[in-house]
C-alpha cells in the first residue's frame, strides 16, 4: 500500500459543528449514553508524493473556510482528552465525489498536468470525549449516519496509520466466459437467478432457441464466436429484456375478470390506455388548430412546442430500489439521471430549467423491528432528501415543486420520483432538434464520468423484488459537478451543430444507450478497451453494462469528430471515441480486437416473448359514511395540521434551492411570512418575455385500496386543478395556439404477476393497475390533456424471509402547462383583511381514506370521486374569473379538506378568517369540514367584485365569510361555534408536526 498524508479540516467553534450536534442527539436519545464533547470534521487522504508544507498550503487555501475552520496535517485523529472516534468513508470503488473534486482542485492549485495518479479520498470523522463501546458507535453509524453497503465504518482508532484507505485492489482478469445454455428449464432459471438476469422460463427458452438456430450458429461460426452465448451477450439480453427497459407488463395481453364475472381482454395497457389516450387527444387538438405536440413516447422525454423559438422537454422517472439500499446515492443518481433525459432528447443539449421531486416514505416515527437490511424510514428520508439537495443545488437547477407522502407500506421500498423540464430550440444549425438521426459510419463518443463496478445490474435489479440479498453493486453515486460540466458542453456543442444526436447512459449503461441508437442505423461496433475506467480489473461485460453515472453517448459525423473532442477538452469534459455505427444488423462488441458479443438487433429488440397475464377485481367498498367520532374540532384541526401528510415541509424546502437561475415566479412557500404552501410552481421561460411554465403533481395512493380508478382519476384531477389554481387554462380554452399541457404518468406498483405461492393476490394487484390506467384514459381524453412521457416501476416489494412489504399501487401525474403571462398568476395566501372567502365546487359525504378518517382508523365509506363534467365547468369559470381580475387568491382543497385549505391560506400574511357554512348540501359537520372531495378551491376576492363573481360562479360558489385582521380562525355552523383557534397556534402545530420527528 502507498504512503499517505492525512489532512483534517474541522470547525474552530463547537456552535458551528452541526454534524457533532447530530451525533450527540443520536447517542443521547437513541442509545442513552453520555458522550461528553464531540467534534467532527473532514479527513482527506492524499498521496505522500507531495511534501507536508505543500499539503498544508493546499489544505488551508483550497479545502477549508479559514474564517470558521482550521486544518492539521498528519496529527493523531484522537487527541488528548478524547477517548472514542468514528470515521465514515466510502468502500473501494464507490464514487467519492468530494475526493474527486479535491483531486481536481489540487491539479489546478499546483498548476500541474492532470494525471490518473493523483487520488484523494475523503472521510467524515468524529472524536468523542467519553469512552463509547465499539458496538454502540457502529450501530449509531449504520442506523443514522451512513449505509454499510457503500460506506466503510471505523470505530475507536487512534493513529493515522490505522485509517482505512479505500484503494481498489482488483486482479486484472479479461476472461470472457461462455455459458452453456442448452439446458432444461430448471437449469435455465438457475442461470437467470445466479446472474441476476431477471428473465423467466419462457424468456430463457427464447434465448436458448436463438442460439440453437442454424442461421445463428452459421453466422457465429463465421465470426469465430462460440455456439453458446458469452457472459457479455447474456448480460446484454438480460438488460435489454428487463422489465425496466422493455415494460413487459405494460405491453402484455391481460385477461381481466370483472367483479360480475365478465371477462375483458386488454391488449397492452400502454397501447390501449396511454398511447391510445394521447392519440385521441392529438386528433382533437389538431381539429381545433392546436399543433403543439411534437414528440411523445419515442425518446428520453416528451417534447411540446412553446412558441416559434422554443420547445419544452419534460420527463419524470423513479429511482426506488437504489434509494432503499442507499438513500443518498439512489436519490442523487435519480435526480442527475433524470436531468440527462431532457439533455439527451432529440439531438440533445436542452437547457435544463427546473427540477421537481415527489417522495413516498414510511412514517418517520416507525418504532417496530426492521427486517434484515431494511433501513429505518427516517434514515431513508434524510438520505433521499440530502441526495436531492446535492443533485439539484450543485447542478444549478432550481427545485420548484414536489410532495412528500407517508404510508407504512413505503417502509420497505420508498418511491423517489424525480422530474426535470428543459428548453430546446426547434433547430440546431440545419437540423431539427427533436429528431434522432443515426447513420452507418457515424462515430460513437462517450463523455462524462468514468466506468466502475458501481451500477452493475441496475436495470435487472430494478426489475426484481428487493430483498436482503440485493447487490451493493447496483447502487451508483452521482457527481453533480461532473454532470454540470458535461451538460454545459452539450448545450454549447449542440448549439454549434457539432452533435448529430445523443442519448444518456442510464439503465444498462453502454449496452442500453448504444443498443437503442444502433437500432436506428441497424448496427454498431464498440471497442471496450477505449472506454475510460475508474480503475483496472473490470471484466469486458462489466465495462459494457455498468451504469456508472454522468455519461452521455454522442453520435458525431467523421467530419465533426475532431472539433467535438477539442471542445470537450477545452471545457474539461472527458470525451472518448469508442466505436462507430454500422448497417449490418448486429451489435458487435469487442475487447482488444476479440469479439465478446455479436447479437442480431432484431432478436435483441424484438425477440422477447410477450407476457400473458391474469387480473381479477375482487370488488369495492361503497358503504355509506358514518363517522363524526370527534366533536372537539379544534383538537381535530390541530392534529390534522401536525399529521405526517399535512404538516409543513418547510424544513425540507429550505434546503433546496428554488431561486437559482432567477426565473421562479410562484415558489413553494410564499406570502409576507414565506409560509403559505402553493399549489403549483411557476417558472418563467426567459428574462425578456412574460411566458412561463406551471408545474404540478397529483398523487393519491390513500384511496387506491378502496377504489383504484378513483385514486388515479383523483390524482389526475389534482394535477389539473393545481395548475388552474395558479392561472392556467385548459388546452381548448386558450386563444394561444401553443397553450400546451404535457403530462408524465409514473406508475409504481408491487409485483402484479400472479403466483399461487409467492404472489397469491397478484391478480387483484394487476386488476388495480388496469383500473388506474382506465381512469388515466378517461381523464386525459375528457380534458384533452395528453400524456407525453412516463415510466413504470413494477416490482416495488421488499422481502426478507417470509415477510413481504408491498407499496400501495401508486400513480403520479406530473403536469406542466404554458402560462401566457406570468404577471397574471395567482397564489394561495389571503391578501387583505376584509376580502371575502368562498369555496368553489361541491362537497360530498366522502370521508373514506381521508386524513380525517386516518385519525380514527376509519376505513369504511366512500372515497372521493371525480365528477368530470362539474370539474370542467368549474375550471373554465376559474380561468374566466382570473382573466376578469375577480380573484385575489386561490388554493386547491386536498389533504384535510376545506378547513385545512382555509387555515393554510391564512399563514402567508398572518391573517385570520371568520367563517360560517351556507352550503346547500345536507352534510354532517365532519364531511363539511374535512371531506376531500375533488375539483374544489378556496378563493378570496375583493368585496367590490362580489356581484360579478357570484354572477359568474352561481351555485358553484359557496360563501364562507371574510378575511380578518385578527389572526384567529372562527367557524360557525347553525349558529354554533365549532372552531375557534389562534392562527399562531395552528401554524406552530403545522410547522413542527413533522420536523419534530426528524433528528
Amino acid at each position: 500500500m502507498k504512503n499517505y498524508n492525512f489532512i483534517q479540516v474541522y470547525y474552530t467553534a463547537s456552535s458551528l459543528d452541526s454534524a457533532a450536534k447530530q451525533l450527540q442527539k443520536i447517542l443521547t436519545q437513541h442509545f442513552h449514553v453520555a458522550p461528553g464533547k464531540i467534534k467532527s470534521g473532514k479527513l482527506f487522504i492524499v498521496d505522500e508524493k507531495f511534501d507536508s508544507a505543500k499539503i498544508l498550503s493546499f489544505a488551508q487555501e483550497a479545502l477549508c473556510d479559514q474564517i470558521i475552520q482550521a486544518v492539521s496535517i498528519n496529527k493523531p485523529v484522537v487527541p488528548e482528552g478524547y477517548h472514542s472516534s468514528l470515521i465514515i468513508g466510502k468502500l473501494p470503488g464507490v464514487t467519492d465525489d468530494e475526493g474527486v473534486s479535491a483531486a481536481k482542485t489540487m491539479i489546478d492549485f499546483f498548476d500541474i498536468q492532470a494525471s490518473d495518479d493523483i487520488q484523494i479520498f475523503s472521510q467524515e470523522y468524529y472524536i468523542i470525549e467519553n469512552d463509547i463501546p465499539d458496538a454502540v458507535l457502529r450501530k449509531a453509524a449504520e442506523d443514522f449516519l451512513c449505509n454499510k453497503l457503500i460506506n466503510h465504518i471505523s470505530v475507536n482508532i487512534a493513529e493515522n496509520g490505522q485509517i482505512f484507505v479505500p484503494e481498489v485492489q482488483l486482479t486484472v482478469d479479461n476472461t470472457v466466459e461462455t455459458i452453456d445454455i442448452q439446458k432444461d428449464e430448471a437449469e435455465l432459471l438457475k442461470i437467470s437467478s445466479e446472474r441476476l438476469l431477471a428473465l423467466n422460463a419462457e424468456e430463457m427458452n427464447a434465448v436458448k432457441d436463438y442460439y440453437a438456430d442454424k442461421k445463428t450458429i452459421s453466422i457465429r461460426k463465421s465470426k469465430g464466436m462460440p455456439e453458446n452465448p458469452t457472459d457479455c451477450e447474456l448480460e446484454i439480453i438480460g438488460q435489454t429484456w428487463s422489465e425496466h427497459c422493455k415494460h413487459k407488463e405494460f405491453n402484455a395481453v391481460i385477461e381481466y375478470t370483472h367483479p360480475d364475472g365478465t371477462v375483458e381482454k386488454v391488449d397492452s395497457l400502454f397501447k390501449t390506455f396511454i398511447r391510445g389516450a394521447t392519440e385521441k387527444v392529438r386528433a382533437k387538438l389538431e381539429e381545433n388548430g392546436k399543433n403543439w405536440l411534437v414528440k411523445v413516447f419515442t425518446d428520453n422525454a416528451g417534447v411540446v412546442k412553446v412558441n416559434e423559438d422554443a420547445l419544452f422537454v419534460w420527463k419524470v422517472e423513479t429511482h426506488n430500489s437504489p434509494s432503499a439500499i442507499d438513500p443518498y446515492g439512489g436519490a442523487i443518481t435519480g435526480i442527475l439521471g433524470n436531468n440527462r433525459d431532457p439533455l439527451g432528447t432529440g439531438i440533445g443539449g436542452a437547457k435544463l430549467l427546473f427540477n421537481t421531486d415527489v417522495l413516498c416514505f414510511g412514517h418517520p416515527s416507525f418504532s417496530g423491528d426492521l427486517l434484515k437490511n431494511q433501513l429505518h424510514p427516517k434514515r431513508i428520508f434524510e438520505g433521499v432528501r440530502k441526495g436531492i439537495e446535492d443533485g439539484g443545488n450543485k447542478s444549478g437547477i432550481p427545485t420548484v415543486n414536489g410532495a412528500i407522502i407517508f404510508d407504512e407500506r413505503y417502509s420497505g421500498k420508498p418511491l423517489v420520483y424525480c422530474g426535470t423540464g428543459g428548453i430546446m430550440p426547434p433547430r440546431f444549425s440545419n437540423r431539427k432538434s427533436w429528431l434522432k438521426p443515426v447513420s452507418a459510419g457515424d462515430k460513437i463518443i462517450s463523455i462524462g464520468g468514468r466506468v466502475g463496478k458501481d451500477g452493475i445490474h441496475g436495470a435487472t435489479f430494478s426489475s426484481r423484488e428487493l430483498d436482503e440479498h440485493s447487490p451493493q453493486s447496483a447502487v451508483q453515486i452521482g457527481s453533480p459537478i461532473v454532470q454540470k460540466l458535461a451538460s454545459d458542453f452539450m448545450v454549447k456543442a449542440c448549439a454549434k451543430g457539432l452533435i448529430k444526436t445523443s442519448t444518456d447512459c442510464g439503465a444498462g449503461g453502454l449496452s442500453s444507450a448504444i443498443g437503442e441508437l444502433a437500432s436506428i442505423s441497424n448496427g454498431a461496433v464498440v471497442n471496450l478497451e477505449t472506454v475510460k475506467l475508474k480503475y483496472s480489473g473490470l471484466l469486458p461485460w462489466e465495462i459494457f453494462l455498468s451504469e456508472s453515472q454522468e455519461r452521455m453517448i454522442l453520435v458525431v459525423t467523421p467530419q465533426e469528430e475532431a472539433e467535438v473532442l477539442h471542445l470537450a477538452a477545452k471545457m474539461d469534459v472527458e470525451a472518448t471515441l469508442i466505436g462507430e455505427f454500422t448497417g449490418d444488423g448486429f451489435l458487435d462488441v469487442r475487447y482488444h480486437g476479440a469479439q465478446v458479443a455479436y447479437l442480431a438487433l432484431d432478436f435483441l429488440h424484438d425477440g422477447v416473448p410477450r407476457k400473458y397475464l391474469f387480473a381479477e377485481m375482487t370488488g369495492r367498498n361503497t358503504d355509506k359514511e358514518v363517522l363524526q367520532k370527534e366533536s372537539d374540532y379544534n383538537t381535530v384541526v390541530h392534529k390534522l395540521l401536525a399529521s405526517d401528510n399535512i404538516a409543513s415541509r418547510e424544513f425540507v424546502i429550505r434546503q433546496y434551492d428554488h431561486e437559482v437561475k432567477g426565473k421562479t415566479i410562484v415558489k413553494p412557500l410564499m406570502g409576507k411570512t414565506r409560509k403559505a404552501p402553493q399549489d403549483a410552481g411557476v417558472v418563467r421561460l426567459n428574462f425578456t418575455g412574460r411566458e412561463a411554465i406551471a408545474v404540478s403533481n397529483g398523487i393519491m395512493p390513500k384511496f387506491v385500496d378502496a377504489d383504484p380508478y378513483a385514486s388515479s382519476a383523483g390524482a389526475f384531477d389534482e394535477a389539473i386543478r393545481q395548475i388552474i389554481a395558479v392561472g392556467g387554462e385548459l388546452p381548448l380554452d386558450s386563444s394561444d395556439p401553443n397553450c400546451f399541457w404535457s403530462v408524465n404518468d409514473n406508475f409504481c406498483v408491487p409485483d402484479s404477476v400472479y403466483h399461487p405461492e409467492s404472489n397469491p393476490d397478484g391478480k387483484h394487484k394487476l386488476a388495480q393497475l388496469v383500473e388506474m390506467c382506465r381512469a388515466l384514459y378517461d381523464m386525459s381524453t375528457y380534458f384533452s390533456i395528453p400524456l407525453t412521457s412516463g415510466k413504470d416501476s413494477m416490482k416495488n416489494d421488499f422481502k426478507a424471509g417470509s415477510v413481504k412489504i408491498s407499496v400501495p399501487p401508486t400513480i403520479l401525474y406530473s403536469a406542466a402547462a404554458k402560462i401566457k403571462d406570468y404577471t397574471k398568476c395567482l397564489t394561495s395566501e389571503f391578501k387583505k383583511p376584509g376580502d371575502l372567502i368562498y369555496q368553489l365546487g361541491k362537497s360530498y359525504h366522502e370521508l373514506a381514506g381521508t386524513e380525517y378518517a386516518k385519525l380514527f382508523g376509519y376505513k369504511d365509506g366512500s372515497v372521493p370521486v371525480v365528477r368530470m363534467e362539474d370539474a370542467m365547468r368549474l375550471y373554465k369559470k376559474v380561468s374566466q374569473a382570473n382573466k376578469k381580475k375577480l380573484l385575489r387568491s386561490v388554493h386547491d382543497i386536498s389533504d384535510g379538506g376545506m378547513i385545512i385549505a382555509v387555515i393554510e391560506s391564512c399563514f402567508g400574511n398572518d391573517v385570520g378568517a371568520s367563517l360560517s357554512w351556507s352550503g346547500t348540501e345536507n352534510l354532517p359537520e365532519d364531511a363539511m369540514l374535512f371531506a376531500e372531495s375533488h375539483s374544489r378551491f378556496i378563493v378570496s376576492i375583493d368585496p367590490v367584485n362580489r356581484e360579478n363573481f357570484e354572477k359568474l360562479f352561481g351555485t358553484d360558489a359557496v360563501y364562507l365569510g371574510c378575511v380578518t385582521d385578527e389572526p384567529v380562525i372562527q367557524f360557525t355552523h347553525n349558529e354554533r361555534q365549532i372552531i375557534s383557534s389562534p392562527v399562531a397556534e395552528l401554524k406552530e402545530a403545522w410547522s413542527n408536526g413533522l420536523r419534530e420527528q426528524m433528528i
